[in-house]
């Protein structure tokens, strides 16, 4: 693809709405390490939880948010280097996950299966679409 060809309609619907998607994502977290999570409602137990996590299940969470931030902009930025972005937030993901589901106890009201499958959904959404318009020339 030349670089006189527009950019197809969906990079911009994909880049914008994924962005939006991995921004929730963004400001959990940056809620968290700020310490503000009273603001957002949370009772003591929540808070005890993401106050106790260590350190390295909040490095895995930092590489999956900022990874899929990273890799939404990208996008955007007609980038082949936003499936390295997303290949990060993959790993980000499987290392928060572990921690999550194998080895903490969560509170129950923090479980959210769902969320889980829609987060993991929307990644590997973008690693396949982050992909194929990498070897469609449209992300260069």
């Amino acid at each position: 693809m030349n670089s006189a060809t527009k950019t197809p309609r969906h990079v911009w619907v994909v880049g914008v709405l994924t962005l939006l998607w991995n921004s929730v994502g963004g400001f959990s977290y940056t809620m968290t390490r700020l310490g503000k999570l009273a603001d957002l409602g949370m009772s003591e137990t929540e808070i005890a939880f993401f106050e106790s996590s260590p350190v390295w299940s909040n490095a895995f969470w930092a590489l999956g948010v900022w990874g899929a931030i990273a890799g939404s902009v990208l996008i955007l930025l007609r980038s082949r280097f936003a499936v390295h972005a997303v290949v990060i937030a993959i790993v980000g993901l499987l290392g928060s996950n572990t921690y999550q589901y194998a080895i903490a106890d969560i509170p129950e009201s923090l479980q959210s299966p769902a969320l889980t499958l829609m987060i993991w959904a929307t990644t590997l959404f973008m690693l396949f679409y982050a992909s194929r318009m990498t070897r469609a020339g449209v992300l260069r």
